[in-house]
């Protein structure tokens, strides 16, 4: 992790929140290539669960919701973590977290695992962040930052069936930012504070949900493969019943060996009608959906995908980061699948001071800019640039030389393998965007 953090520190993917003030604990900035990978990502999500499936619509609901969905959802009651805290020095911790994950009572916990220091009775903390809109702190007020996107899709059930026409099944995704007050954020981008998730509620009859969670499971794994995350370092967890929130038949971690150990990656769960039938219930609104044909009216029951960016970033990483030996010489790199990388292609003049080979290469990277990720390096040797683009990630460098100004063709380097080819510089802009579809 150390390695991992290190790197993306160095080369500007992702940064300590608020650094330059000590840092706020739980929070991580991307920098600007994390910024393009994440958006990469997202795009590549989006292009997979929703613009190749026409039945799912996209959504983008507000942050910040009122105290009413929250009570309706169960998560001013029930969204919370158990948490103890040391009477020595007053640090807060998980309850679940130390060595006794069953711990009820002070005397079932571990004691202090910063100082051995005596810990205080468990009690529960609500994960939520609580403000209040508008000019008074009354209660009426009170607003909260969601802690999860789900609910935003189920408060606009009704006005996606009123105003797309959808028939079952159909699902409603979204993309965006949740929120958690977590007791002990930890393992970098993994457990933090603000984070973002992509994720779709797919309605369905109750007597098909089976066929849909086998169908959303192997999309899933279809993700994972087409992301770059290594498969073998992916496990499948079946939920047992104890585990799973009680209105759930059935929920499935997708569990990555990260460098701290197995832990969750991406959920889908077996939701039933569970929420649509809450939010009926506490605003009084008919959310049933009408059968085009029988005219039967009922709720839908609901199949979950949940994928979070932050970790999706991370297990991505991970999966890329190689150390090898090229030429006789270690490099580290990054073998990111180029759909996703930050830079697909850099440019190099061989030489740095003589304008016939600047101004040429200049013309290949204007030509390549407006189309692709381009980056511009002409800062050392090739030798440091090439090890310097490695290290991004970046699938493919092109060199232009005395030989550019002769006939027109361009060196082209494969970052996993090294080789080099000469194309003509017409051919560049279709020979990268072939191995990008």
């Amino acid at each position: 992790m150390d390695t991992i953090i290190s790197l993306c520190k160095r080369r500007g993917f992702i940064f300590p929140g608020s650094e330059i003030y000590g840092g706020l604990a739980g929070t991580w900035d991307f920098g600007p290539l994390g910024v393009e990978l994440a958006h990469n990502i997202k795009n590549l999500w989006w292009d997979h669960f929703v613009k190749k499936h026409p039945e799912n619509y996209g959504l983008a609901s507000s942050i910040l919701m009122p105290e009413a969905v929250w009570s309706a959802s169960g998560h001013l009651e029930g969204f919370s973590d158990p948490m103890v805290e040391c009477k020595k020095c007053k640090k807060r911790f998980r309850a679940d977290q130390l060595s006794n994950p069953t711990a009820k009572r002070q005397s079932d916990c571990s004691l202090c695992p910063e100082c051995n220091g005596e810990l205080g009775e468990v009690r529960q903390f609500n994960l939520m962040f609580k403000t209040h809109a508008g000019a008074t702190a009354a209660s009426e007020n009170a607003v909260y930052l969601r802690p999860e996107i789900a609910q935003g899709m189920f408060v606009h059930f009704k006005n996606v069936l009123d105003t797309m026409r959808p028939t079952l099944p159909f699902g409603i995704a979204q993309i965006g930012k949740a929120f958690r007050n977590e007791i002990a954020p930890r393992d970098f981008l993994f457990r933090v504070r603000e984070f973002d998730l992509m994720e779709f509620e797919y309605f369905v009859r109750e007597s098909e949900w089976e066929e849909h969670f086998e169908k959303w499971r192997k999309e899933m794994w279809a993700w994972i493969e087409k992301i770059g995350i290594t498969k073998d370092l992916v496990h499948e967890l079946e939920l047992p019943k104890e585990d799973r929130a009680h209105y759930s038949k059935r929920t499935i971690d997708f569990e990555f060996d990260f460098p701290f150990g197995r832990n969750e990656l991406y959920g889908l769960a077996y939701r039933g009608d569970h929420d649509l039938t809450q939010h009926a219930k506490h605003s009084g609104v008919d959310l049933r959906y009408t059968d085009p044909v029988s005219g039967e009216k009922f709720l839908p029951h609901v199949v979950e995908p949940t994928f979070g960016l932050g970790r999706t970033v991370l297990a991505v990483l991970l999966s890329a980061y190689c150390e090898d030996e090229l030429g006789g010489e270690k490099r580290v790199l990054l073998k990111l699948d180029p759909k996703i990388a930050p830079v697909k292609v850099a440019v190099f003049p061989l030489v740095s001071n003589k304008e016939n080979i600047v101004a040429k290469a200049r013309e290949v990277f204007e030509m390549l800019v407006s189309q692709v990720e381009t980056r511009w390096d002409d800062i050392g040797n090739i030798g440091k640039r090439y090890r310097r683009q490695d290290e991004i990630g970046t699938p493919w460098c092109t060199t232009i030389d005395y030989q550019t100004l002769e006939d027109e063709t361009v060196t082209v380097r494969d970052r996993d393998s090294g080789k080099q080819e000469r194309i003509l510089v017409t051919d560049l802009l279709p020979y990268i965007q072939a191995k990008l579809v």
